[in-house]
């Protein structure tokens, strides 16, 4: 007799508690090693499941929405046997609810990201041409196809109404409590992703004291460099961003205060050698995301700039592995690309610190020059340090703003 192999959730899971978020095989499918059975989220990022044998799929234990915890049995595959019967969606994608009128005519799968776009805009992804890999459909590709016009609907035409039954047959309206037209709602169910990032940040709050601290920084100098290098960088397919420049000033102030980058525990401080920068990503109304440069100590500013632009591309198309939001020690949140001029962020437990930079914008500033105090208008960003005061203390914390501040207004033109 076969026998029947466990797929488990990985032991070793980026993120919080795993929530299943669909099914890519159907009981009785033949799979091969390493197909993708099921997709599992977290907060930070949604990850395949692959078969770990050749065989027929006999059990699916967990239903999506369930939590997945490390090492959980997700299913059961018989080893060595085949389907005996052709099953015509064996190695068709499921689209979420409500589009399952698709599951039979989708050859090929998609990823998370372009089915909710799918379920979101009535887009069907197979009339959609894809620019990602080996043609691909991405969620940038769902957008656009979106923004350009009408496709082919996910859902057969719903058929005409129904001419109203006589008086006598009809049923009664149902009786509805009266609401003010002014504090009329919608109710939208949280996705897991907001759901496990709420869980974080209740838990750093409650962890962790948090303080902060706001310095003022001038951008005249990297804005200078910038507009000399950009083209010259452009041409190698590199976007020096500004912030590439933010990292690279982090990694100079964790020179000058280490223990910036570190982590508390009860008996110790553990502090880094390597600076892994977190940066958080906006996914719209989707989330965050925060995605990693490992050891950024070690790169240049084109290094810092290619590898940020690399990150945050696949992180907006949900391309992201595990391992690309793994392991952060300091992170990055640079909400004035939205517009903010003040922010604390949360800290993204159990780093000791997180960085947040508003909007740059012009403003008048007294100068001291030959002696003569004068007025000037100035580029200039606030940036706060918020610590977990457990850890870091305000010396430290103001003397690694005073660093990172530095780096930016004296760099080298």
């Amino acid at each position: 007799m076969s026998e029947l192999v466990e797929v488990k959730v990985p032991a070793e899971q980026e993120g919080t508690t795993a929530v299943v978020r669909n099914w890519l095989k159907a009981i009785g499918d033949t799979v091969s090693v390493d197909d993708p059975l099921v997709e599992i989220e977290t907060d930070k990022v949604t990850q395949e499941i692959p078969s770990p044998v050749a065989g027929v799929l006999t059990e699916m234990l967990m239903k999506s929405g369930e939590d997945a915890q490390p090492g959980a049995v997700l299913g059961r595959i018989r080893q060595g046997e085949r389907s005996s019967a052709t099953n015509g969606h064996a190695t068709a994608a499921k689209l979420p609810a409500g589009t399952a009128a698709l599951d039979n005519e989708m050859p090929i799968r998609y990823s998370p990201a372009v089915r909710r776009a799918a379920e979101e805009y009535g887009i069907d992804p197979a009339t959609v041409k894809g620019s990602g890999k080996g043609g691909r459909v991405t969620r940038m590709d769902m957008d656009e196809a979106k923004a350009s016009g009408p496709r082919a609907p996910l859902s057969p035409p719903v058929a005409e109404t129904p001419p109203p039954l006589a008086p006598e047959f009809r049923q009664p309206e149902p009786v509805m409590p009266a609401i003010e037209p002014a504090i009329g709602s919608r109710s939208v169910p949280h996705s897991p992703m907001r759901l496990a990032i709420a869980r974080n940040m209740v838990n750093s709050v409650a962890t962790a004291p948090h303080v902060s601290a706001v310095f003022e920084a001038d951008f005249t100098a990297i804005i200078r460099h910038r507009e000399r290098n950009k083209a010259l960088l452009a041409a190698e397919g590199i976007n020096l961003s500004y912030t590439a420049y933010i990292i690279a000033a982090c990694i100079a102030a964790m020179r000058k205060v280490p223990e910036i980058n570190s982590r508390w525990h009860d008996d110790r401080l553990e502090v880094f050698n390597d600076v892994n920068v977190g940066i958080g990503t906006a996914l719209g109304d989707k989330g965050l995301i925060v995605p990693v440069i490992h050891k950024a100590q070690q790169l240049s500013l084109e290094g810092i700039a290619a590898r940020l632009q690399d990150l945050t591309t696949r992180a907006r198309s949900g391309a992201l592995d595990p391992a690309d939001v793994r392991g952060g020690t300091f992170t990055i949140s640079n909400h004035g690309v939205s517009g903010s001029l003040l922010a604390t962020p949360i800290i993204n437990q159990p780093q000791s610190a997180i960085l947040g930079v508003g909007k740059v914008e012009k403003r008048v500033v007294v100068r001291e020059i030959d002696g003569t105090d004068t007025m000037q208008i100035r580029p200039l960003a606030y940036v706060s340090l918020t610590i977990d005061h457990r850890a870091l203390d305000g010396y430290q914390t103001n003397a690694w703003l005073s660093e990172f501040v530095g780096t930016l207004e004296n760099w080298p033109s």
